[in-house]
């Protein structure tokens, strides 16, 4: 637990508490690089950033206000309880016409406590999969589930990659965060694949040793575009689809069919493709229209299929901390993200040496300009269809950790966001989807986060490999689980083959990595493992524990149950030094019964 700083003007955290309790302060020329990055927020800020608030609360402020449906309220300073939530435009009685976004100020609960699997989507393939786990697949786990009596699940997050070689395996440096990746396409329940395959069944990939991303796209693209050249654009709902998402889907449609040509990196494409809104992108998008509708078709296709994979089980997806900075939503929203910087968090438990995710970071004063527009369209577009979210490193909504380019994690520093603002908006879209919220608030969290996450019903996370309480005392507002994707298997834990995963893998110090396996085991003592035991036996101990917990949710691994050793991520590492997002589940779901 750290203590919460004050920030300068530009919101960077000149002093904080680290995860050993150790005070820690940031250099000047840290404080100077993140400064030039940050900008200098314009004098009226405050007077033209979106107004967000809840039934009952004072705004300071009175003017007109024009609802979402189109109706028409007077605003006298505090919000009425009848108000509509909402995102409106209040014009002010000084003439400022500012966002109004009216939140209910606590996220949507279900009923009853229940069970569910955890399970990363891409690895959980079937003999019928084209190399990777797809949204049959996840059809297959729903219905499983549902007949053994579980509530939901919960998967690696889905946003897509560029459409380019080599495919980004990391689920959690998405291109997007607002829409979904392809590779997840079953093709069988494709509209016009039949006639692509004149009539012979896909011949199915042999099951991998790891996920071959790469290879399985070369083999969707080609059906995928077979398909569309059949029978696209004849395909019931979809133009009608297509005209509800808007502008957005647009620009992501165009911003693939530039990739798919000039690589995933939008910066380096010719300069005059590098603008969003450009004549030269204006001219290509109507050249080149019926690659635009092909992407737009996958988005319309993956819909289509997220839909029947989720029925009416609940469906928890992962929203990433960021994405990718050459990617579609870096491309839109340029001018919003930061330059030269990508977040990360310093040295904690789950890593001694810190670690950097990769991604630009929203700015805060440009965010708030923008009407939190990139954060709503990411929230929304990820609860959509599925009925819950997980935010992962939940702390990054109150202060995340900067670093600049080509610096270590350690060079970093913490930058602060409007909070209260956020989840408020988390809040609306929850109740709005009627979605749970999970907060993924492991490592390095600071006094008031965990308060702030109860009062909005957003449920924290308890893991059993860092809890020294007993499972029964875990707060009810909170989703339980044993491990998580970045920490060792039960089995892994047990045989010691994660430590030697984690030794020739990382550069953490070895002493470091036999500690933190000490401590585990320390914990799983407590379930009542004798040495010795078989793997099974302990699994089984282990998830006994779990069971005595109170919680909200509480989450199965699928790689426990299977006895898989390695787990799915080490953080810190890199592609070159392991298969990291890529190791399947070692049965395939069609012989688990």
């Amino acid at each position: 637990m750290t203590h919460q700083g004050t920030a300068d003007p530009w919101g960077i955290q000149r002093e904080w508490i680290d995860a050993d309790e150790l005070p820690q302060v940031v250099p000047a020329e840290t404080v100077a690089l993140m400064r030039a990055a940050i900008g200098t927020p314009p004098d009226d800020l405050e007077e033209r950033a979106p107004v967000v608030t809840r039934p009952g609360r004072s705004t300071g402020l009175a003017g007109d206000v024009t609802c979402e449906d189109g109706s028409r309220r007077r605003l006298e300073d505090v919000v009425p309880d009848d108000f509509p939530l909402g995102y409106h435009w209040l014009t002010t009685e000084a003439g400022t016409r500012r966002r109004l976004i009216v939140s209910p100020g606590r996220c949507w609960l279900p009923d009853e406590q229940t069970w569910g699997w955890s399970i990363q989507l891409y690895g959980a393939l079937s003999t019928s999969s084209c190399g990777i786990g797809d949204l049959a697949d996840l059809r297959t786990l729903r219905e499983w589930t549902e007949d053994e009596g579980g509530g939901f699940l919960l998967v690696n997050p889905l946003h897509a990659t560029a459409p380019v070689l080599p495919q980004e395996s990391s689920p959690y440096l998405p291109a997007t965060r607002r829409f979904r990746n392809p590779l997840y396409l079953r093709l069988e329940d494709v509209p016009g694949v039949e006639q692509v395959l004149t009539g012979t069944d896909l011949p199915p990939a042999p099951l991998p040793g790891t996920v071959d991303r790469d290879a399985a796209w070369v083999r969707k693209q080609s059906v995928l575009r077979g398909a569309f050249e059949a029978r696209g654009t004849d395909a019931p709902g979809f133009l009608r689809w297509r005209r509800e998402q808007g502008a957005a889907l647009e620009e992501y449609a165009c911003w693939a069919m530039l990739a798919e040509e000039h690589g995933g990196d939008w910066h380096t494409w010719p300069e005059d493709l590098r603008d969003p809104h450009g004549p030269a992108v204006r001219r290509l998008a109507g050249e080149r229209a019926d690659d635009v509708t092909f992407h737009a078709w996958l988005q319309w296709l993956l819909a289509e299929q997220l839909r029947a994979a989720t029925g009416a089980l609940t469906v928890i997806q992962d929203l990433p901390i960021g994405v990718s900075g050459g990617g579609a939503d870096s491309w839109a929203w340029q001018g919003v993200l930061a330059d030269g910087i990508t977040v990360g968090c310093p040295p904690d438990a789950l890593n001694s040496n810190g670690q950097d995710w990769g991604s630009p970071p929203l700015t805060p004063w440009r965010l708030r300009l923008a009407d939190y527009a990139p954060f709503i369209e990411s929230v929304r577009a990820t609860i959509a269809g599925a009925g819950g979210i997980r935010i992962d490193h939940v702390m990054g909504l109150f202060r995340l950790w900067w670093i600049p380019d080509g610096e270590v994690a350690t060079a970093g520093c913490y930058v602060r966001y409007p909070s209260q603002d956020l989840l408020d908006i988390v809040c609306l879209e929850s109740h709005r989807a009627q979605a749970v919220v999970v907060g993924e608030d492991l490592g390095t969290v600071e006094d008031g986060v965990l308060e702030a996450l109860a009062e909005r019903n957003i449920a924290s996370y308890r893991v059993l490999w860092f809890e020294d309480d007993e499972p029964s005392t875990w707060p009810a507002l909170s989703l339980a689980t044993v491990t998580t994707h970045d920490l060792p298997t039960v089995a892994g834990l047990w045989s010691g083959s994660d430590v030697d995963d984690v030794l020739a893998s990382s550069d953490m110090a070895e002493s470091d990595v036999r500690a933190g396996r000490a401590e585990l085991l320390e914990r799983l003592g407590r379930a009542g493992v004798a040495p010795g035991a078989p793997v099974s036996d302990v699994v089984a101990a282990a998830y006994r524990r779990l069971g005595g917990a109170g919680s909200l949710l509480l989450a199965l691994s699928l790689e426990d149950a299977l006895l898989e050793q390695r787990r799915p991520n080490v953080p810190g590492t890199t592609a070159d030094q392991r298969d990291n997002w890529s190791i399947p589940l070692p049965v395939p779901l069609d012989h688990l019964s």
